[in-house]
């Protein structure tokens, strides 16, 4: 979508606001013939990261009977988003609305969910609770089981046994990653470490590319990262030899040699989940959440690099992923600090709300959550 069409559609708003919320009446009907569905980016649907793999999602509804998908990227986490919801349901009659970043959600898509209770709203993330709006909801994936596989591949590949994480920002699903990255190398040599720096932001290409270097620099051999476009993270790491574990989305086009395997989304079936649903008429869920045995996340094919040692024990733990309830953090854990975090005997399946409140970096991550 252009940037016309979108100062069009803004402008539009700001000047016919009384006629624009008689409008949404008829959108997000009981049942419909049709419906149209909006999905909304922070970045570019091309970014090889999370925006992608949400338009590879979205793209899987546009062969779908009844459906129109509308979108729009690079739609900054500002009141932006707000105008963009209200031009997509103001003038494209969306009913069900994506707005897929994190930051969209507070105030922005609460904000939208309540002006237009007829229309319904779905956010990726973990930040719906039952106090917000009942038109509103969330969606998210086990990835940290991923990523706990991109670390025993690590785990086998590292010569340094120092491996890399590029972060964004220290929050419960990215604490998570860092930390399931980890143990995933430490059940293949518990005398491995992880450095992990944080550039602040999740789509800073000058800071991750400087972290990348400072990584490699201090001896990582594998790095991986938590930010919206591993793009740079990925080139600067091969570029200078390293091996590279994708995530969000199948990053090995842009170093087949270094590319081990990845932890990604699979949101087309999730939104062709969504889109039956919302077509037939039926009640969307609020809280939407599934692993690799329900198909919601999945598995970078392995690269030509991995070793066959490593190959196995990733296809065997895989396996056993795939069978559900699989548990990563489990007791005796301690923190980077020295503190227990999970008592012996206690273990944390992938389900378990309680990750959703990590606030710890596991023992042997090198880095600090402020």
């Amino acid at each position: 979508m252009t940037q016309r069409l979108l100062f069009n559609r803004r402008q539009f708003l700001q000047t016919t606001s009384a006629t624009a919320a008689l409008g949404v009446l008829g959108a997000g009907s009981a049942v419909a013939a049709t419906a149209t569905i909006g999905f909304i980016y922070v970045g570019p649907k091309d970014d090889y990261g999370y925006n992608q793999a949400h338009a590879e999602g979205a793209a899987a509804l546009k062969g779908m009977a009844g459906i129109t998908v509308v979108e729009e990227e690079k739609v900054p986490e500002t009141v932006d988003v707000l105008k963009t919801m209200e031009s997509m349901i103001n003038l494209e009659g969306a009913g069900l609305l994506f707005p897929t970043s994190f930051g969209y959600f507070d105030p922005f898509m609460l904000q939208a969910a309540t002006k237009y209770p007829k229309v319904q709203f779905r956010h990726c993330g973990g930040l719906w609770t039952d106090k917000n709006p009942k038109n509103a909801g969330s969606y998210f994936g086990y990835i940290g089981t991923c990523q706990y596989l991109n670390g025993i591949v690590a785990g086998h590949m590292t010569k340094s046994k120092k491996l890399g994480f590029v972060a964004a920002k220290p929050i419960p699903q990215v604490l998570l990653n860092i930390n399931s990255f980890l143990l995933g190398a430490r059940a293949v040599d518990p005398s491995i470490t992880c450095q992990v720096i944080f550039t602040g932001e999740w789509s800073l290409a000058v800071k991750e590319a400087e972290a990348t270097n400072a990584l490699l620099d201090q001896g990582a051999d594998v790095v991986t990262c938590h930010v919206d476009s591993p793009k740079v993270v990925v080139q600067t790491a091969a570029g200078r030899g390293a091996y590279v574990c994708g995530y969000h989305a199948n990053q090995s086009p842009l170093a087949p040699q270094k590319y081990l395997t990845g932890a990604e989304w699979n949101w087309a079936n999730v939104y062709q989940m969504y889109a039956k649903t919302f077509l037939a008429g039926e009640t969307l869920p609020n809280f939407t959440r599934g692993g690799l045995a329900e198909g919601f996340v999945k598995m970078s094919p392995l690269g030509p690099a991995v070793t066959e040692p490593a190959r196995k024990q990733f296809e065997a733990t895989l396996a056993e992923m795939k069978k559900g309830n699989y548990a990563i953090i489990k007791g005796p854990l301690k923190d980077n600090k020295g503190a227990e975090v999970v008592a012996g005997g206690k273990a944390y399946i992938e389900t378990a709300i309680e990750l959703e409140s990590m606030n710890y970096l596991v023992e042997g991550v090198i880095g600090a959550t402020s």
